[in-house]
This record gives structure tokens, sequence and C-alpha cells, in this order.
């Protein structure tokens, strides 16, 4: 019964939420534009639709992910996992929490991979370049970013460093970066880590830093818990300007094989003619 309501109100909330959008579209068509919207049933219908899904994904999110993510973080930081039953919190080390980081980095990892929106800049990269950029592999190499941001991420909340220090030399690193990868691949990267933001990773994400603050001891949810969406913003940034680097690189030293290779030959047929004439 609580379920029913609960999600009665959300699906109710949703709506007066999508409500100014379509008023917004609908009169903007009619006084600005002039004239009826074009397939206004189906675009209607089309509303509806978003509505329903909206309120099924915000239902799943309060009633799966978020439980889930504090769960996960509870059961990896409990005294008797780690082994520091009895201990006080000064001796409490970081190293205790070496399972929290692999899942962290696991989790990050596995939910950019089911980004629809990456997947869908991924493809659209793809057409776009004519087959240069690889779907596959620029979704790995933000999946790989999300992945290192989450877990280091977790490390700050377990040790209680700053976030701005890890936000600023990221930062850092990424603007030395910028000038010296290739120019093509710089806006694509900068997107990246707009799109890893998005519906799967933030709500496990931001359940995991929460769930993690709570249950480290000296830890508070409100200063140290959140920070984590920020490093699965940044680290995408950094993995995917590396990526093209890389990739050029390998371009550079393989034709680089390929020209010596073709020297010698080219040589022996200019010697060869030589002793013909």
């Amino acid at each position: 019964m609580d379920l029913i309501v609960f999600s009665l109100e959300t699906l109710g909330s949703t709506a007066l939420d999508v409500l100014p959008i379509a008023l917004f579209l609908f009169l903007f068509q009619w006084f600005v534009i002039g004239g009826r919207m074009p397939d206004g049933r189906k675009i209607v219908a089309g509303f509806v639709l978003v509505i329903a899904g909206l309120g099924c994904f915000l239902i799943g999110l309060e009633q799966a992910l978020f439980p889930l993510g504090r769960l996960m973080a509870e059961q990896l930081t409990a005294p008797e996992f780690i082994g520091t039953v009895g201990s006080a919190i000064e001796e409490i080390r970081w190293t205790n929490y070496f399972w929290v980081y692999a899942f962290a980095f696991c989790i990050g990892f596995a939910t950019t991979l089911a980004e629809p929106s990456l997947l869908a800049v991924a493809l659209k990269a793809r057409d776009v370049s004519g087959g240069a950029i690889r779907p596959w592999g620029l979704r790995v190499a933000v999946a790989l970013g999300v992945a290192i941001g989450v877990a280091l991420g977790c490390f700050r909340i377990v040790t209680g460093t700053p976030l701005h220090y890890y936000i600023m030399a990221g930062y850092v690193v990424v603007i030395v970066q910028t000038f010296i990868a290739p120019k093509i691949i710089i806006p694509l990267a900068y997107d990246s880590g707009g799109v890893t933001t998005s519906t799967v990773t933030v709500p496990l994400v931001t359940a995991l830093g929460l769930g993690l603050a709570e249950s480290v001891p000296g830890r508070s949810p409100l200063l140290d818990g959140f920070g984590l969406v920020a490093f699965a913003s940044l680290f995408p940034i950094m993995c995917v300007l590396a990526y093209a680097q890389l990739s050029a690189y390998r371009d550079r030293r393989k034709t680089t094989e390929t020209e010596n290779d073709t020297l010698p030959a080219a040589a022996a047929a200019s010697g060869g003619q030589t002793e013909e004439d």
C-alpha cells in the first residue's frame, strides 16, 4: 500500500515538473511561430510516456538504487568485515577499505558502460568522424575514467582529505593535456565528462558516497559524502584525452615503422635498376 501511494505521489510530482516544459513549447508554437503544433496528438502521447518513464525511474531510484548503494557501503565498511572490531577511530587506516575501492571501481565502470547518453554520444561521434572514433573505445575510456574517479573519491572520503585539492590537481592535468592532445578530440573529451553524470551513474555513486560517509567513523555525510559526482565528471576527460594521445602516438609509430620498412626496399630497387643501366 505504501508503495502504491509513493508511486502515485511520484507520478503526480513528475507531471507537475514536466507540465511547464509542455506549456512553454505549445505556447511558443501558438504565439511566436504561429499555427497549431504539427502531430499534436503524437506529441501529447509522447509527453504522457515521458511522465510515466520518469516517474517509474524515480520510483526505481528510491526503492532500489539508493538503498542498494547505501547497503553495499554499510556492508563493506562494517567492522566485522574489515576486521576492525574494537579498534579506535585513530587506529582505522585507509588500507582497511580495500574492498570499498574495488567495489567503487567496478560499479563506476559498469554503470558508465550502461549509460544510454554515453552510447548516444559515442555513436554520433562515430558518424561525424566517419568511423575514425570507435564507439567501444570511447565508452571504455570514459568508463575507466569514471571508475578511477569514483575509487579515488572513496579514498578521499575514507581519509577525510579536502575535496578541492583533488579537483584542482585534476584540472591542472586536464589543462596540460588540452595543449598536447589532438585538437579533434578535445571537445568530445570535455563532453564525455558531462554525459557520465546521467541517469544510471549518479544515483548509485551518490548513494555510495553518502553511505560510505555515514559508515566510516569520524566522517560527515554533508561534508564528506558528496563530491563523487565531481570525480566522475573530471576523470573521464583525462582518460579520453589520454586515449587520444595514445592513439595518436600509436599511429605515428606505425607510420614510422612503415616508412622504415619501405626505404630499404626502395633503395634496393633503385640499386638494381642502376646496375641494369
